[in-house]
């Protein structure tokens, strides 16, 4: 068997190196051969990499490369910029002046409490301590000053470890790239003089305007500040005023029914949970926890109650409760329908897609505003806050988990008589209930982590024991709350992932 395999044939890549490589094609043929023949340890040297640098990578199509290259000796050639012309001791003589300027005013004021017949020798001390921090100043500067050629040294030192590695490693970098290229022929390929005048003018735009910024004492305000018109803000937040007050005026009913939807939702979770009797409640919980998922998860929750109780904080836990809840029910009701849409709409995901990652991204600080503007402040707007921010989880893992379930299983379930509504309830919501229970998960979570900040327009609850903690900076009161947090938390995702994991099992 052995000698079998060392007879096989060696396949004879030349041509394919040959394409994708281009220009200098008999020379990568040897060295690909070199590399892919030996041992992982051997790296045969590229002198056109070492010379060019990043020039060379983006010629051969490697722009992230370029991008690595050119960051890292960008570093280099500034320490070689201050190490030549650049003003070391600046920062320290700058400071100088200053110790010497505020110095100066002591002394004039001095002068006329001492014509006034105040006591002045406190401040000509405080003059002279200004003055020696001055002159001292001035020698670190003149310090600072005598090392630019380590500067210069080290600058020197790591352009040319840099260049020694891509010399080095370039052509394995580029066997890497070629080994890419015969699975996927979109990847670049060749040598390219269009790359290398991109290449080349980047740089030209790049280093010089690095250079100025960072080797010179005091450069031209634009290299530093961005140049920008104040009025422009203001005329453009003065119209984001305008709009948002005639927009809740506009749509005032269509708001208010918002309101009132959540604010139905709200009352009945709170009649259960918050005007109910408490033995009634923890007893309800605790058997929900134990049916729907295990006795341990009954155990736990009924621990986590027992805490929350103990320390005074029920009503407000029962109101977080309430609130994410109800943010959840929504993001559910709401989620999961669009998951479904998504997953078999590709146009109307990639018009969602942009609106999701607002929904995720931007802070939550700022959709509080708008919010505000629109649904006022209370426990409705921090509903309304929550789903915005806890809603894309289930929408994008509805879509994923659809996405996933094979098309023969649908194919197979079709061919044996099943309408698209069996399909779907029968075979595809089972298969993809890993991801969408994920994303119901993540819901729930992100829903409490949204507590405290809801807290800030009135939503009350445990977010409000949190945000009085911080304001008085009562440590234990906020440590004891943000415990009270986490084992809702906990109890919420123990008793979903539980009833998961029951269904699965069976």
């Amino acid at each position: 068997m052995s000698q079998v395999l060392e007879e096989a044939p060696e396949i004879d890549l030349s041509d394919s190196i040959r394409e994708f490589s281009g220009s200098n094609s008999d020379y990568y043929i040897e060295k690909f051969a070199e590399i892919q023949g030996t041992s992982e340890t051997v790296n045969p040297w590229n002198m056109a990499a070492a010379v060019l640098g990043p020039v060379w990578t983006a010629a051969r199509g490697m722009w992230t490369m370029f991008w690595l290259f050119t960051i890292a000796e960008m570093v280099a050639l500034v320490q070689i910029g201050k190490g030549i012309w650049g003003d070391l001791g600046a920062e320290k003589r700058a400071e100088a002046a200053g110790f010497l300027e505020r110095a100066d005013e002591i002394r004039r004021q001095a002068a006329i409490d001492a014509a006034a017949g105040d006591d002045i020798e406190p401040s000509l001390q405080i003059a002279h301590n200004l003055q020696e921090a001055a002159e001292n100043s001035m020698i670190a500067a003149e310090a600072l000053g005598s090392t630019w050629w380590i500067y210069l040294l080290v600058g020197l030192v790591l352009l040319g470890l840099l260049r020694y590695l891509l010399g080095r490693y370039a052509n394995r970098l580029y066997e890497l790239q070629y080994s890419a290229w015969r699975v996927n022929t979109n990847i670049l390929s060749g040598f390219n003089w269009q790359r290398i005048g991109y290449s080349v003018f980047l740089l030209l735009l790049i280093v010089p305007v690095t250079l100025y910024r960072f080797t010179v004492s005091t450069p031209v305000a634009w290299t530093v500040d961005v140049p920008a018109d104040p009025n422009v803000f203001t005329v453009t937040s003065l119209w984001l005023d305008g709009w948002f007050d005639s927009t809740a005026n506009m749509g005032q009913h269509f708001f208010d029914a918002i309101v009132l939807a959540t604010q139905s939702v709200l009352d009945g979770i709170e009649l259960a949970l918050v005007d109910a009797p408490w033995p009634v409640v923890a007893l309800l919980l605790v058997l929900v926890a134990w049916r729907v998922a295990s006795i341990r998860v009954a155990i736990f929750t009924a621990a986590s109650l027992a805490y929350i109780g103990l320390m005074g904080l029920w009503e407000a836990s029962m109101v977080s409760i309430v609130m994410v809840g109800t943010a959840s029910a929504f993001c559910i009701a709401i989620g999961i329908p669009l998951g479904i849409w998504f997953s078999r709409s590709e146009r109307a995901y990639t018009a969602a897609r942009p609106i999701l990652d607002l929904m995720q991204t931007i802070p939550p600080f700022v959709y509080l505003i708008p919010i505000i503007a629109f649904f006022g402040t209370g426990r409705v707007p921090g509903v309304i806050a929550t789903i915005i921010f806890a809603m894309p989880p289930v929408i994008r893992l509805t879509a994923l988990g659809m996405r996933q379930v094979s098309p023969m299983v649908k194919e197979a379930a079709t061919a044996f008589g099943a309408t698209p509504r069996q399909v779907l309830m029968g075979v595809e919501l089972p298969l993809a209930r890993p991801a969408i229970m994920t994303g119901v998960n993540q819901t729930i979570l992100m829903s409490l982590s949204m507590v405290v900040i809801a807290s800030l327009i009135g939503a009350k609850g445990l977010g409000q024991e949190v945000l009085i903690a911080l304001q008085y900076v009562a440590k234990g009161q906020g440590i004891l709350a943000g415990l009270a947090i986490l084992f809702c938390a906990m109890m919420l995702d123990r008793i979903v992932q539980g009833r998961f994991q029951r269904q699965e099992d069976h």
